[in-house]
């Protein structure tokens, strides 16, 4: 006998048992079901123990089954996911993670740009609204709204945050949105990455906390429906600058305050210290650094996105 199972056999176990079907299992892997069960087959009899119990347009997991395969799930996912860091390096992958409120509206409109300046890297992009566990998820870089303190992590500031009002310049006239008081007739667009209005309005308005709290509120779960609903006229959104430059330059969103709420979280792009970048990593570092500085010599001018286009 071998000294070491049939490889090919393992991996047929494990898209079985994590389907739950042979069926199924032949479809992922692109072969019949007999196929399947023949290399069940042959790994059952190398380990001499049955790992299924066959029945018509059925099969159960054994407790054997169950119990291999928690055992050996853990090291088949390492070796795909070796090969892929491998494979991907070869031929200058990059991960990337970021928020979906930053993809959608500050890094996809300059996306174009990246891959034009490096078309031999394969950019490979997710969208989270959860901090990336570089040790579990198959990310190179990832960019985080916080407060940039983690030990483990090589960190780049990208762009520091502070809240700021923003309204369609309609409500803005429609309710003569001249000082932040005023906001106590208007409607807020809360949202989960900017939750500031209380802090905002206690600072910048004369307004008691009964009447802030008596003002009336749309709560968004993402940045991206608050802003959208800002631009139709529904109401006042606190958020970053960096998420509205388009709307701003295209004359969609106004800023009828000047006054801003000063955070201590920003846009960071962080990777493993442990881990060093391959060379698709650090041409998109390098980017984002070239892109950021860019963006703010852009922003003081008052210029946005338009003048980088």
């Amino acid at each position: 006998m071998r000294p070491i199972p049939p490889l090919k056999a393992l991996f047929v176990f494990e898209a079985a048992m994590r389907l739950g079907s042979f069926t199924l299992a032949a479809d992922e892997l692109g072969v019949t079901p007999g196929a399947v069960g023949q290399q069940i087959q042959k790994l059952e009899d190398w380990l001499g123990v049955a790992l299924f119990v066959r029945q018509i347009r059925q099969v159960t997991p054994t407790a054997e089954g169950r119990a291999y395969m928690a055992q050996i799930q853990p090291a088949l996912a390492e070796i795909v996911h070796a090969s892929r860091r491998l494979r991907e390096r070869k031929h200058k992958g990059v991960r990337l993670s970021m928020p979906p409120s930053f993809a959608a509206k500050w890094f996809a409109p300059r996306m174009a740009d990246f891959l034009q300046a490096h078309p031999g890297i394969a950019l490979s992009l997710s969208t989270s609204t959860t901090l990336v566990d570089f040790e579990l998820d198959a990310v190179d870089l990832a960019v985080r709204h916080f407060n940039g303190v983690d030990s483990q992590l090589s960190i780049q500031l990208l762009c520091p945050d502070e809240a700021r009002a923003y309204c369609s310049p309609a409500y803005a006239a429609k309710w003569e949105l001249k000082r932040p008081d005023d906001l106590q007739a208007a409607t807020l667009l809360h949202n989960t990455l900017h939750p500031h209005w209380s802090a905002w309005l206690a600072r910048h308005s004369e307004l008691t906390d009964r009447q802030i709290e008596a003002i009336a509120g749309i709560q968004f779960d993402q940045s991206l429906m608050a802003i959208g609903a800002a631009v139709q006229a529904q109401g006042v959104v606190l958020t970053s600058a960096i998420l509205v430059e388009a709307e701003i330059a295209e004359g969609l969103l106004v800023e009828p305050f000047s006054e801003a709420f000063p955070l201590s979280l920003g846009y960071y792009l962080v990777h493993p210290k442990a881990v060093e970048l391959q060379e698709g990593g650090k041409a998109l570092k390098q980017w984002f650094a070239e892109r950021m500085a860019a963006n703010a010599w852009a922003r003081s001018r008052g210029t946005y996105a338009r003048a980088e286009n």
